[in-house]
């Protein structure tokens, strides 16, 4: 994916006692043997500290849509003594959690809902906002980000989008008022968020999105000393069939950058270094990154044919095992990156495809799911396997089709897009092969996937404002043949 080497990002490791200043009193003065010494001590405790207080930067995100999880003090107390994670983040601002997790010292995020931002540009309703979600709870509660929203662009929402960063800074505003420093704002991005799949270092924020979204976005977090928050997912990616090894942290040919010289031979680093490529194009390279989610779902049906455990197992062992070592990616080395997996628990209740409901880490039970080294006692990250011989085997293509939760007003506004775009939808029109069945989701289907295939099949082009789906298993019937 990728232009000249990115200037390696300011770290405790390039600071030398050459680079130290003297004041006007010291100014053609020898400072003595024993000051240096104390100012060389200081700083190499400064970069133990440092070190060791963010190698360990592993979160996970906790979901409640399920009707068969422990309470949430139950849940505390497992990640405080039982786990290596460290903080949790939450999709909302539930009281219970947070007073579940006061004086256990787990960092934790809340989230304001996508729907509330319009609201939350006013500088009232944000005091009156962190008045009844933040201040009961803090400092008991270790709360460390608020997130604006989640993906709020892959929402394609106009009113959230445009009201996001005033809601950001308007929350800021709120928390600086109730005498709050230490909670950051920040708010998470779904990766489909670059103008096309490139070499990571040529990588770049979508057009008419840089400068008008990125940027500000950025500019806040640089003002504010808060990160900026990513989802990286290879489990979407568009060809995960020809990729599956790259996404999975297996042996594979890499991917060779060019212009750095750097080769990854993951996916997981590649859309990493891309993220960082795309925000030090814009100049923001100095801004911190959080990965907010990324994970692999164990199970699935005809749809997602890459569920499996032994999937789940190898991508979620790699990342755990990389961000533990701080290794840091190729334009990022030895760069601690803060994250969340996604996710603590299956959720038995949240709509959408079957794998959905398949994230999860633990049971209920608070049993692993799998072994990925998440406990405290025994556990290590095991040796990846090969890909399951299970494994159904897709069609080779991917292809865009409706989520079973889509409503028919919504279908029929993504056919009416779809079909105004240029495509040709005469196959659906009466008489044509796919006309029958003469119904509102056989005909977006086909449009949406229409519409994915002209367009490069680009993640973006079958978001749909969220009622778009990917997946490999041909939709064809009879002699209606899917592009």
């Amino acid at each position: 994916m990728l232009h000249k080497p990115p200037t390696p990002p300011l770290s405790y490791n390039h600071l030398s006692l050459g680079s130290l200043k003297l004041n006007q009193n010291q100014r053609g003065k020898v400072v003595p043997l024993p000051s240096i010494a104390m100012i060389a001590i200081f700083l190499l405790l400064t970069i133990f500290l440092h070190l060791f207080t963010t190698t360990t930067a592993l979160g996970v995100n906790y979901g409640m849509a399920a009707d068969n999880l422990p309470s949430p003090s139950v849940v505390a107390n497992f990640i405080k003594t039982q786990t290596i994670f460290d903080s949790v983040k939450m999709f909302d601002a539930n009281p219970e959690v947070l007073r579940a997790f006061a004086n256990t010292g787990i960092s934790v995020t809340v989230t304001v809902g996508n729907g509330d931002i319009p609201a939350l540009t006013n500088t009232v309703a944000a005091r009156r906002w962190v008045a009844q979600y933040i201040s009961p709870f803090y400092p008991q509660t270790k709360i460390k980000y608020i997130c604006a929203g989640s993906e709020v662009l892959f929402s394609n929402i106009t009113g959230w989008i445009n009201n996001l960063v005033p809601a950001m800074r308007s929350l800021h505003y709120a928390l600086v008022k109730a005498g709050i420093q230490d909670i950051k704002v920040t708010t998470s991005h779904a990766l489909n968020i670059f103008r096309r799949e490139t070499l990571p270092s040529l990588t770049r924020f979508m057009v008419g999105y840089d400068l008008s979204f990125f940027a500000p976005i950025l500019q806040f977090h640089r003002r504010t000393k808060s990160p900026f928050m990513v989802n990286p997912y290879p489990y979407f990616s568009p060809d995960l069939l020809r990729r599956l090894n790259y996404a999975l942290f297996k042996p594979n040919r890499g991917v060779y950058d060019k212009y750095t010289g750097k080769t990854y031979t993951n996916m997981f680093d590649a859309l990493m270094d891309s993220t960082y490529s795309a925000m030090k194009a814009l100049g923001y390279g100095d801004v911190e990154i959080v990965i907010g989610e990324t994970g692999w779902p164990a199970q699935g049906d005809s749809s997602s044919p890459f569920a499996t455990m032994d999937n789940a197992i190898s991508y979620n062992g790699h990342v755990i095992k990389e961000i533990l070592s701080g290794k840091g990616t190729p334009l990022m080395p030895n760069r601690s990156l803060e994250t969340y997996m996604f996710a603590l628990f299956n959720e038995n209740q949240k709509p959408g495809p079957l794998a959905e409901k398949y994230w999860g880490l633990f049971k209920p039970d608070l049993s692993p799911i799998y072994n990925v080294g998440l406990l405290r006692h025994g556990q290590s990250v095991p040796t990846p396997t090969n890909p399951s011989p299970s494994t159904p085997a897709p069609s080779g293509k991917s292809y865009c089709v409706p989520k079973k939760d889509a409503t028919y007003a919504q279908l029929q506004s993504n056919l009416d897009y779809a079909c105004g775009k240029g495509i040709d939808c005469t196959p659906i029109q009466p008489g044509g092969l796919c006309y029958e069945p003469n119904t509102i989701q056989s005909h977006a289907a086909f449009a949406m996937n229409s519409y994915y295939r002209t367009k490069g099949q680009s993640y973006l082009s079958c978001d749909f404002a969220g009622t778009g789906q990917i997946n490999s298993v041909d939709p064809s019937y009879m002699n209606c043949h899917y592009l």
